[in-house]
C-alpha cells in the first residue's frame, strides 16, 4: 500500500473509531506528512519498505534539528508515527511494526502553575456584577474553577449538560462524557446568568442550546473565552500569567491541598490514568516549610 494512501486511512481510523478530536487529528496529519516528505526523499513510497532502521534515523535526525524541537513536539511526532505502523500491523497491511523499538524521549516534568485561594477569589471576582456580559462572564470563571473543565469542555456545553443544577455533564477528549458536582457559588452565578443576561444574548442570534453565548448571540469562541480570562487577570493585577488552563490546574491543587483522594480528582478532571493526576500532588515550598515548623520539635 501506498503510504500516502495508508496515512489517510490512519487519520480516518483515529478521527472516526477513536473519535480523537480535529486540533489532535489536525497535528497527526501534520506530523505524518512530514514523515511520508522524509520517507520520499529516501525513495521509500510504500509502507512495506519502511525498516525499523529507517524510523530510528527519521527520529534521530528530528532530535538533532537545530534548533531543537521542544521535547513535547517531539513525543508526540514519535507518537503519531508509531501509533501509524501499529495500525497498519494491526490491519494486515504490513507484516510487522517497524517502530516497535522507537524509545519515546523523555520529557522534563513540568509542575503546573496554579494560582493561591486569594489569587483565584480576585480573579473570580474581576468581571462585573451589574453588566450582562460581566455576569456571563462570572459564571464562565466560576464554572471553570468549579469543574475543573476545559475551555473547549465548557464552551460546548449546552443548557440541558445542567441536569440538576447540581451536577453538570461534560464531554472531554475523545467524547468520553463524565459528570462533576458544581458549586453552590457556581450555581448562583450560572442562575443569574440564565436568568438575566442569556435570554437577551439568545434573542439576537440564531436558535441555539450552548450555554455560553457571545454579545451577538452565537455561541462562545474558544479564543473568546480565553479573552474573557485574560481579561479578568488584568483587572485583578495578577502578576503572573494566567492561561485558559490555569483555574483547571486550580481546581486539582487546591482539591489535593484540601485532602481530596487523588484517584477522585482523576475521575473529575477526566484524566485516563492517575500518573497524569498526580502531577498536581507536588508539596510546595510554603507547605513544606510550615509543615517542618509545626512538626519539628526545634525547628523555633
Amino acid at each position: 500500500m501506498r503510504l500516502d494512501r495508508a496515512v489517510d486511512d490512519y487519520l480516518r481510523h483515529v478521527a472516526i473509531e477513536r473519535g480523537l478530536s480535529a486540533h489532535t487529528v489536525e497535528a497527526y496529519r501534520r506530523d505524518l506528512a512530514g514523515y511520508a516528505t522524509w520517507l520520499g526523499e529516501h525513495e521509500v513510497t510504500d509502507v512495506v519498505d519502511v525498516t525499523p532502521a529507517l524510523v530510528a534515523a527519521f527520529a534521530a535526525e528530528r532530535a538533532s534539528m537545530d534548533p531543537p524541537p521542544a521535547a513535547s513536539s517531539l513525543a508526540r511526532l514519535q507518537s503519531s508515527v508509531r501509533g501509524l505502523h501499529r495500525f497498519l500491523a494491526r490491519e494486515g497491511v504490513a507484516e510487522q511494526d517497524p517502530s516497535v523499538r522507537l524509545a519515546p524521549p523523555k520529557q522534563p516534568q513540568k509542575l503546573p502553575k496554579a494560582l493561591t485561594i486569594d489569587q483565584t477569589e480576585r480573579l473570580l471576582h474581576a468581571p462585573s456584577a451589574e453588566e450582562p456580559i460581566g455576569i456571563r462572564d462570572r459564571a464562565l470563571l466560576e464554572l471553570l474553577y468549579a469543574t475543573g473543565a476545559r475551555v473547549s469542555e465548557a464552551i460546548s456545553l449546552d443548557v440541558d449538560d445542567l441536569q440538576s443544577g447540581e451536577v453538570l455533564r461534560l464531554r472531554g477528549k475523545g467524547n468520553k462524557e463524565r459528570i462533576v458536582p458544581v458549586g453552590s457559588f457556581a450555581r448562583a452565578a450560572l442562575d443569574a446568568y440564565l436568568t438575566r443576561v442569556r435570554p437577551g444574548l439568545a434573542a439576537k442570534g440564531r436558535a441555539t442550546g450552548r450555554l455560553f453565548l457571545g454579545a451577538r448571540g452565537a455561541p462562545l469562541s474558544r479564543q473568546s473565552a480565553w479573552l474573557v480570562i485574560q481579561k479578568a487577570a488584568d483587572d485583578a493585577d495578577l502578576a503572573s500569567h494566567v492561561s485558559p488552563h490555569t483555574l483547571r490546574h486550580s481546581f486539582a491543587t487546591h482539591l489535593l491541598q484540601g485532602g481530596a483522594d487523588v484517584r477522585v480528582v482523576q475521575e473529575l478532571l477526566g484524566h485516563a490514568s492517575v500518573a497524569t493526576t498526580q502531577i498536581y500532588t507536588h508539596v510546595s515550598p510554603d507547605t513544606l516549610r510550615d509543615m517542618y515548623q509545626s512538626a519539628h520539635p526545634r525547628a523555633v
